[in-house]
């Protein structure tokens, strides 16, 4: 299946200049092309088609991934603990086991994905962590920045406008909307 992902301006990751009204064709996992939106509509006129404000872009690095997701508690909203991570002391406290460790992380990824974010920095090591990091479509790099778009790349970006992150999409997957 294609589908087009549009915006107001796309930003390849290259260094060239923004393209307004640009567009991003994704069949399965990979870029199958990166142009203006009026171009690719045309050549391919049956492909799903989804309109985003503001600005596409390769999506973000987060370059604090081990102090995100293994040294940080990401609450479930059912505990009466906050909304926001825990750290330090409060984090002491908590009886911290795998499962724990791994459904935190499934939570704080999700705050990731919300953001633009579509790699974390390692090294992770905790299994339930790499686990949860790995199954959700995050990358776990070493100081690489995310790939530019160009066809052929991993169709994995991200999607912000004037306020917050709009849409991730990693590897063709829609992983995160705003609502």
């Amino acid at each position: 299946m294609l589908t087009i992902h549009t915006a107001d301006q796309l930003l390849r990751g290259d260094g060239g200049p923004p393209l307004p009204a640009g567009a991003v064709l994704v069949e399965g996992r990979a870029i199958a092309a990166v142009g203006a939106y009026e171009e690719l509509t045309a050549a391919h006129p049956t492909a799903r088609v989804r309109r985003w404000p503001g600005v596409i872009g390769p999506g973000l690095l987060n370059p604090d991934g081990p102090e995100l997701l293994e040294r940080s508690y990401h609450p479930d909203p059912r505990e009466d603990l906050g909304s926001e991570p825990l750290t330090g002391e409060a984090l002491s406290a908590l009886d911290m086991t795998e499962a724990r460790w791994g459904a935190s992380a499934r939570r704080g990824v999700q705050r990731l994905l919300a953001q633009g974010t579509v790699a974390v920095t390692g090294p992770l090591r905790r299994p339930a962590v790499i686990d949860a990091v790995r199954r959700s479509g995050l990358t776990i790099e070493h100081g690489v920045t995310p790939s530019p778009l160009r066809p052929g790349a991993d169709a994995t970006f991200a999607v912000f406008d004037a306020t917050e992150c709009v849409a991730t999409v990693i590897r063709g997957r829609l992983l995160h909307r705003r609502r």
